[in-house]
């Protein structure tokens, strides 16, 4: 759990004041010192590159920011691919990552010159076919390892993810995709969501090394780099240890120089596509209470709810509470915090012992960073929070609005609807 609050209780009421709960706050400073951690651990290779999961936090503002401290971006559809390119993330600095793609996905990451990194042995054709016989001299594959590799909770089995390709249809599409003139050549997995075991990400890459070796010994195919994915977790629950980066590169750097260099892929470079471990601890919901209702539990109702942060509704995940303003104060009160959607999965803690809430306390939600804002929605009608970004001199930026009925309304067709029998 982050207990990394920026802001102490004055300056956040006014900051109230001005931008009316619930909104998001990102503390800038605390990502950009996040981010060069990440890029000093990482550094020991001959090449290294994190292409932040866009997925994570799609904002210009916030990707400009990651940007200029080095990152790429990972997309996974075509509003993202144009989010990157707007924020000045451009060419190969972009892996498009995606799964059942349309055609014009393609299309757009092909002409804006991103990698293309392909789901399944039939994307090949389809890339072909979508690009009007053309195919994109760098091309990569996401492999998915079945049985060979455990999953973990959240992301499931690899043989029942639907993403990826097999073992054996990694060698043939290599061999085809280099048969439609593909000359450089990348090799990605994602088996992980929200991990904190460091030796996992130490023994995805092992099986990324061994088959990188393989595919030079059997085709002849010099992969150029490996993309570890994402999936390093951050600890959301109090006495659960952050995934200590510099060992894990430390780990993966040995593997490196038994197995890579002697193969002669000396100068392959590392890539990751994280998200949640570089923004995740840094974001916050601000959120006030409104209600209170004592029935067989009590309950705190606030102006937030699910489809502002799905995440504990949708998977029971867990996010620390405090009470802005009485940190210190005993916890002598049992509450679920919930908000007003017609579910009862809208429950941002449950059970959960903490200081008594009086109406109108500002209560805070940690660890929102990353899969917050983004994974929003508008069931009920509910609008979506608005985004806060603190700038490193302490300033404020509302990088998104919040919603409106407006905006709501915005793809209905009012004026027809008028007319309609």
């Amino acid at each position: 759990m982050s207990d990394n609050f920026p802001l102490g209780h004055e300056r956040l009421l006014e900051l109230a004041k001005k931008f009316p709960t619930p909104f998001y706050l990102y503390d800038e400073k605390a990502i950009r010192d996040n981010m060069a951690d990440f890029t000093k651990a990482f550094s020991i290779f001959p090449k290294f590159t994190e292409h932040f999961a866009v997925k994570a936090m799609p904002n210009p503002y916030m990707l400009k920011v990651l940007a200029d401290c080095g990152c790429g971006g990972d997309c996974s559809s075509l509003p993202e691919l144009m989010l990157c390119q707007m924020s000045g993330i451009t060419g190969e600095r972009v892996i498009f990552t995606s799964n059942e793609t349309p055609a014009e996905e393609f299309q757009l990451a092909y002409k804006q010159g991103n990698i293309i990194n392909l789901d399944d042995i039939t994307h090949i054709e389809f890339l072909r076919d979508a690009l009007g016989g053309k195919f994109p001299e760098l091309i990569c594959f996401r492999y998915n390892p079945g049985p060979l590799k455990e999953g973990n909770a959240i992301i499931g089995k690899p043989e029942e993810a639907k993403y990826g390709l097999t073992r054996e249809q990694i060698f043939e599409a290599y061999k085809k995709s280099r048969d439609f003139g593909a000359k450089r050549f990348g090799l990605h997995t994602m088996v992980a969501s929200n991990e904190l075991n460091p030796d996992y990400f130490v023994d995805t890459a092992k099986m990324l090394f061994e088959l990188a070796v393989e595919l030079k010994e059997k085709l002849g195919i010099k992969i150029e780099f490996l993309d570890l994915g994402g999936g390093i977790g951050i600890p959301y629950k109090p006495g659960q240890k952050k995934v200590d980066l510099f060992e894990v590169a430390k780990k993966i750097r040995a593997l490196y120089d038994s197995m890579i260099v002697p193969a002669g892929l000396d100068g392959l470079e590392i890539k990751w596509e994280c998200g949640r471990p570089i923004t995740g601890p840094y974001g916050w919901l601000v959120t006030k209470a409104i209600h209170k209702k004592d029935t067989y539990r009590k309950y705190i109702g606030v102006d937030a709810c699910m489809a502002d942060l799905m995440r504990p509704g949708m998977y029971g995940a867990y996010h620390e509470v405090t009470v802005s303003g009485k940190e210190a104060a005993p916890k002598t009160e049992v509450y679920d915090v919930v908000g007003s959607l017609c579910e009862n999965c809208d429950k941002f803690a449950v059970q959960r012992p903490l200081p008594k809430i009086d109406m109108g306390d500002l209560v805070i939600i940690h660890d929102a960073g990353a899969h917050g804002r983004a994974m929003g929605f508008n069931y009920n009608g509910k609008l979506r929070a608005g985004e806060i970004l603190m700038r490193c001199d302490g300033s404020f930026k509302e990088i998104r609005r919040r919603e409106t009925v407006q905006d709501l309304f915005a793809t209905l067709d009012l004026d027809g609807v008028k007319d309609f029998k």
